[in-house]
């Protein structure tokens, strides 16, 4: 991270992929950040800098770089992989966490249970300038991207036949919508459009509340 980066984080203010943070808050709101971004597509968390792109800097490196440490490793689960770089900027310290998108998604706030409870879990994606609840869709979705398992011999039935039917009708489709249309389960139908997801049929959005919806993929 060089110090000309830096500056066009500030100047491009918060985003998707960037957030900024006037100090070092808890560990609880931090690693929701870190999380977020290791469960999207990666960015930046600048410590030091204000909502409104005020500098205010650090008070210490060393113990800064202790409270991320600390974050990163205890407080998420599975913990978070990070780089850490320290810039001048305007005469005071600005500490810069980069986070890389996971290989192992999901990550969620640490809990301390052996496996992810879906109704339980903390899990955090990044949503615009803000880091947001995932829902169990796309908590499902990320277990099923990360195993690496592949969709085989998937058979279009009658269930899927009703999502065409739907979506050639409508612009989107949602759980609830699918569960009614259906009469079905809304666990159900979740499984469902999670399938024609991974199938590349269909996608999933994410709305600012975090809800999801689905479209055809064309």
């Amino acid at each position: 991270m060089n110090h000309k980066k830096v500056l066009e984080l500030i100047e491009e203010k918060e985003g998707v992929h960037v957030e900024f943070k006037q100090r070092f808050s808890s560990h609880e709101k931090i690693a929701k950040e870190l999380i977020a971004f290791a469960n999207t597509s990666g960015g930046y968390l600048l410590i030091g800098i204000d909502d409104d792109a005020s500098v205010y800097g650090i008070a210490s490196e060393k113990s800064d770089t202790e409270l991320i440490r600390e974050t990163a490793e205890k407080y998420c689960e599975p913990p978070i992989d990070y780089r850490i770089s320290f810039h001048e900027i305007k005469h005071k310290e600005v500490l810069v966490v980069e986070v890389l998108e996971s290989k192992i998604k999901p990550h969620r706030l640490q809990d301390f249970n052996k496996t992810l409870d879906l109704n339980t879990a903390q899990v955090y994606v990044r949503i615009n300038d803000k880091s947001v609840l995932a829902s169990k869709e796309m908590i499902k979705l990320m277990q099923t991207t990360s195993s690496g398992k592949s969709l085989v011999n998937y058979n279009v039935g009658k269930i899927e036949k009703s999502v065409f039917e739907f979506l050639d009708k409508n612009e989107l489709i949602t759980v609830k919508e699918l569960s009614k249309h259906c009469n079905i389960s809304e666990r159900r139908a979740s499984r469902t459009l999670i399938k024609l997801v991974r199938a590349n049929i269909i996608l999933i959005h994410v709305k600012d509340n975090g809800e999801n919806y689905f479209t055809y993929s064309g």
